[in-house]
């Protein structure tokens, strides 16, 4: 993780959708107290159970909320880009959480720590945001557990897919199969056959390592519903 100094790019908090909704005399106590952090793919953000000494505000990185089993199983229950942040315990004032936070795709984010955001919470009633922002986070876990029991691979592969290019500024993602088998909790073969599908219907470019969405309106034709409700929680209860 590489810190930056927030004050040369002043802008650059604002690619946020949560930053962006706080109101200005509320963001601007806190833009001295944001520091930009360059995350790799693979970094850890948060060990599970760990105290989370600070909350993240993706810009144009993608990190992946995954709950492990004890025999090594792994499933993803949300996505969080430049809609969100990670640190919702902090503002619950649990200030941990069971799962892992792994980043996905590698970028930039803005850290603030828990202390700052927790005074803030309480002092501004535009902070009320992340309240509204913890309910789309629950739908979108709720919905991936429904697309997960109920969906095939290939439409659980067409959300997941249309969810990371949502929080990312181009539509070319660089994951492996096996990662996004990962997320979704299948096996890498499942993933493979229902990428291949994709591909074919020309959807999607897939070569090793990386996925090019080409026809963003035809994957949305092959996804399940559960993809159209996250979206429009999302954009009732969060300013763009």
């Amino acid at each position: 993780m590489r810190s930056l100094n927030v004050d040369s790019d002043l802008e650059g908090p604002l690619r946020n959708r949560i930053l962006r909704g706080i109101r200005r005399e509320d963001r601007q106590r806190i833009l001295s107290h944001l520091t930009s952090v360059e995350w790799q793919r693979g970094e850890m953000v948060y060990e599970t159970c760990a105290p989370q000494r600070y909350a993240y505000f993706p810009v144009d990185s993608l990190v992946s909320i995954t709950h492990f089993l004890e025999d090594g199983h792994s499933c993803e229950i949300a996505v969080i880009g430049n809609d969100g942040m990670l640190g919702i315990s902090i503002f619950t004032q649990t200030m941990s959480m069971p799962e892992y936070a792994v980043v996905q795709a590698a970028g930039s984010a803005y850290r603030l720590k828990a202390s700052v955001l927790k005074d803030e919470a309480n002092r501004c009633e535009s902070f009320r945001l992340l309240l509204r922002y913890t309910q789309v986070l629950l739908t979108q876990i709720s919905q991936s557990a429904t697309c997960n029991r109920y969906h095939t691979i290939t439409q659980q592969l067409a959300r997941w897919l249309l969810i990371a290019i949502d929080h990312l500024p181009q539509q070319q993602l660089q994951l492996t199969q096996e990662q996004i088998a990962h997320s979704l909790g299948v096996r890498r073969e499942g993933v493979t056959e229902a990428a291949g599908r994709l591909q074919k219907a020309g959807l999607i470019e897939y070569r090793r390592g990386r996925i090019n969405v080409i026809n963003r309106a035809g994957l949305e034709r092959v996804c399940c519903e559960c993809y159209k409700t996250v979206k429009r929680e999302t954009e009732r209860l969060l300013p763009d």
